[in-house]
């Protein structure tokens, strides 16, 4: 099949959740001999310079992106409070990525194109007007409950009400956006129903991350630090921010009070100065890592504080593969198909997750056997190979 993938943002390199979403599913889709063209939004944000990325994925993939200037603007967020559109979608609309995107349907035919994220959404009627594609949304997750979940964190009563009124339009444009696609893709069978409930009738499946199996996921415990605890995670994402804040402020002084040798590794991109000078005892601050893999496997507990966000923790996956003993709160391991206390230890309080993170510690064969299901599930349920087998079949079907 041939298939344009356009993306919210340039997935390669895959250093945060949403790039290795987005790259897995190319990388699976191109090895099963499909091809796969990427069309991106490149954004202050997120920019990356496409000479710059290696050859060959240049080559496989025959990369474009195009930049948007997605930042938020006061006067623009201001005029918008005038009109009944999403703020949070406008953003990334530009004639310039609209006239790429017409030139790329010019020049050549696709069987599917695939839009990551809503984000890309406003593009459908330009795609319809140019192509005969089918168009699919693969929904990483559901835009609009981020923002609700934000909205009911925010202590300002000025920013509560601005973000519910974001959250009131954005959700209003998903579930209108809904009836443009042909088909849905949702990473997560909670998002599917979702959709469902919220009238789509057409084809819908679920196909979450997946993880390339041909690396390697060998847990090299000789080199694991136990005990110790760490996260790993964009640190310029908002869920992350209010979750870590939360972990340092409420759960880590009765950790250390308990096991006062006990060490937090906090490792992430774009780590703000605030955290890169933090003064707590026993946190260490590592920033940005080289090598993720090799940063999971040198630690001990895995903890994912989410109190917001939405759609699959690819991080969580990453660590189960690579056999981690994970503690994170509902949200955080929202979607995924685990068991409390047998492959994941879900906590959803301070004290919780406190008592939690010390059964780990005073108990090193619970420790081990949560790791070890950890792994089972990640390998039996999250294999990209077998998840783009069975999306492909999808897309025939449409």
């Amino acid at each position: 099949m041939n298939i344009l993938q356009i993306c919210n943002k340039v997935p390669f390199p895959p250093k945060d959740g949403g790039c290795i979403a987005m790259n897995n599913l190319t990388q699976g889709l191109t090895d099963e001999g499909h091809i796969v063209k990427v069309l991106s939004v490149n954004t202050l944000k997120h920019f990356i310079d496409i000479q710059k990325l290696p050859p060959d994925y240049r080559s496989k993939t025959n990369i474009e992106a195009v930049f948007i200037d997605t930042e938020i603007k006061i006067a623009d967020a201001f005029l918008n409070l005038f009109t009944n559109r999403s703020y949070n979608i406008e953003r990334f609309y530009s004639k310039v990525f609209e006239n790429k995107l017409v030139a790329i349907l010019k020049s050549e035919r696709f069987d599917i194109v695939q839009l990551e994220g809503l984000y890309v959404s406003m593009y459908v009627d330009i795609i319809r007007k140019y192509s005969r594609a089918k168009i699919v949304l693969r929904a990483h997750n559901i835009e609009y409950e981020i923002w609700e979940r934000a909205a009911l964190l925010a202590k300002n009563p000025i920013k509560r009400a601005y973000l519910n009124l974001l959250t009131k339009r954005l959700k209003h444009y998903e579930i209108s956006a809904l009836h443009t696609f042909d088909a849905v893709a949702s990473i997560t069978k909670k998002d599917e129903k979702h959709y469902k409930d919220a009238g789509f009738v057409k084809a819908i499946e679920t196909f979450p991350f997946g993880i390339d199996l041909k690396k390697s996921f060998e847990n090299n415990s000789n080199n694991e630090e136990f005990p110790s605890i760490f996260h790993i995670g964009a640190m310029d994402w908002q869920p992350n921010i209010e979750g870590v804040n939360w972990f340092l402020n409420n759960v880590w002084g009765k950790l250390h009070l308990k096991h006062p040798d006990l060490k937090f590794y906090l490792a992430g991109r774009n780590m703000s100065a605030e955290l890169k000078q933090l003064k707590m005892p026993n946190v260490i601050i590592n920033g940005e890592v080289e090598n993720a893999g090799e940063f999971i496997q040198s630690k001990g507990i895995m903890i994912v504080p989410l109190l917001s966000g939405g759609g699959m923790r690819v991080k969580i996956i990453e660590g189960m593969a690579l056999g981690k003993t994970i503690v994170t709160t509902s949200i955080g391991a929202e979607g995924i198909d685990y068991e409390n206390n047998i492959n994941c230890i879900q906590a959803d309080d301070a004290d919780e997750f406190a008592e939690a993170v010390s059964k780990c510690i005073s108990d090193k064969k619970f420790y081990n056997e949560i790791g070890k299901n950890a792994k089972i599930l990640a390998l039996k349920q999250y294999n990209n190979a077998d998840i783009c087998k069975r999306l492909i079949k999808f897309y025939k079907s449409l």
